[in-house]
């Protein structure tokens, strides 16, 4: 150790303070154990609170009241065109995440939870050199790494703070409406910052390199989507794949190849949103222990136990899928793990949600997985247009199904898309976890009117008895 340097020591390590990592050391700290929490962020709350899911949420709220709003000129309420203050929409965001983030932080300090801003490299298997902080060195008994993940750049183009060749965190900036965005990647981060912007008075313009939107999402749970998509962006183009960028003169010039030919498309930003990668490099991990697959990601156990006894790692760097919830969850698990508790990640659901709108969301089993598998499932399927709920609101386009054992009547699977589905979802995720069967569910009282039932009268066509379709309508 250089002369005058500050080293210490700590029961528990944690690296990286996104949900996995906080709520690792948060779970830590209840169970007795001396932690440190370090992140290269000033506050925790990780990607998913400062540069990710809690910021695109605020936004897409936003989206769909300007989406309401305009509805509700049928129903007879009139609010006109909406004004958009561009500067009161960024403050409104920083309220949320900085009334969160200081949420997180009185939680450390009630639990005891030491924080340090500083870029962690291991050194070995028990000890961390950092950069950046008055603490140079930290020596732990076990560490778990949080590091989470980082956008994937178009080729080895960096994302520029400044540049009009945005990532995610870029476009959460909000710095502008540009007239015209060009967004590449049809997955959840296009197709929700893209309805943000798209609701902001952007053109917007849609390229995937795929042949459909939200590839692993079963087809007729984003059809809805797609069809309001086509009403908020200027245009969608599929099989196009993206050959250079080019940013000059205010503008960023995208050449791509699409329909056999070759197309110049000029716009004012364009958001590249195709993937992540987990954040694994520059960790030092080459001394330890630890294991890390061709793409990245750190192999872990059920135990979240890496391949070094001494060391742990939980959320997206370690696989997919790349889920706030799921880090958690891992987090947990990594936690009880450290201080010799039996635990395990042991789930049978992830939900997955797109916080479009409307929105689309999923869990257990989709009927293409089933499929490609060639597992025997029965699927039902309950349109919204039957239900009384969805009528009020003027949310008809939505849609429940089902994926059941066709043996027993387990339910294996659900996905919904519309309105609230991000909530609809957990009454599945808890049917799957404790083995529920189609009959179960339908048995369950649900209040009416509410979407809720959609779920219940799915179970019931199954049993054959939904009260809203008819025999000859259920298909």
């Amino acid at each position: 150790m250089v002369m005058g340097e500050l080293e210490q020591e700590t029961r528990l390590l944690v690296i990286g303070g996104g949900p996995g990592g906080y709520a690792g050391a948060f779970r830590a700290a209840d169970l007795g154990l001396e932690v440190t929490l370090v992140d290269r962020d000033p506050r925790p709350g990780g990607v998913c609170l400062h540069r990710g899911c809690i910021p695109s949420k605020t936004l897409l709220f936003l989206t769909e009241l300007i989406h309401d709003a305009g509805r509700a000129d049928q129903m007879g309420v009139h609010f006109g065109t909406p004004r958009i203050d561009l500067e009161a929409l960024r403050r409104w965001k920083a309220k949320v995440v900085d009334g969160m983030a200081q949420g997180l932080e009185n939680l450390c300090r009630r639990r005891g939870v030491q924080l340090i801003q500083a870029q962690a490299q291991f050194e070995s298997s028990t000890a961390v050199r950092l950069q950046g902080g008055d603490v140079r060195r930290i020596r732990f008994q076990h560490a778990i790494v949080a590091t989470g993940s980082r956008s994937i750049p178009f080729g080895e183009t960096p994302f520029l703070p400044a540049g009009r060749i945005m990532s995610s965190s870029g476009a959460l900036a909000l710095a502008d409406v540009p007239p015209s965005l060009l967004v590449v990647g049809g997955g959840y981060v296009g197709l929700e910052l893209g309805m943000v912007y798209g609701a902001l008075g952007s053109r917007v313009i849609l390229l995937e390199h795929g042949d459909r939107l939200l590839p692993g999402v079963d087809p007729d749970l984003v059809a809805p989507l797609r069809q309001r998509l086509e009403t908020v962006f200027a245009d969608i183009r599929l099989n196009a794949r993206v050959m250079e960028m080019e940013e000059s003169g205010g503008k960023v010039t995208v050449t791509l190849a699409h329909e056999g030919q070759t197309r110049r498309v000029d716009a004012d930003r364009v958001l590249v949103a195709i993937g992540r990668r987990p954040a694994s490099r520059n960790l030092g991990l080459a001394n330890t222990g630890v294991q890390v697959d061709p793409r990245g990601f750190i192999r872990t156990d059920d135990r979240q136990r890496t391949d070094d006894p001494a060391i742990l790692a939980v959320g997206d760097v370690t696989g997919s899928p790349m889920l706030a919830h799921k880090a958690a969850r891992q987090g947990k698990v990594a936690a009880e793990t450290a201080a010799g508790r039996t635990s395990a990640f042991d789930v049978q659901a992830i939900p997955a949600v797109v916080y479009t709108d409307p929105q689309i969301a999923w869990c257990g089993w989709s009927e293409e997985e089933a499929r490609q598998a060639g597992k025997a499932v029965a699927v039902r399927r309950f349109p919204w247009k039957y239900s009384g709920r969805a009528a009020t609101m003027g949310t008809t386009e939505g849609l429940t199904k089902l994926i059941i054992d066709p043996r027993n009547g387990r339910i294996l699977g659900a996905g919904m898309v519309g309105r609230h589905a991000e909530s609809l979802i957990a009454e599945a995720v808890l049917a799957i976890e404790m083995g529920a069967l189609a009959e179960d569910l339908a048995l369950t009282l649900h209040p009416h009117p509410t979407l809720s039932e959609t779920e219940s009268e799915a179970a019931e066509l199954f049993l054959g008895n939904a009260t809203h379709l008819a025999a000859a309508m259920r298909g």
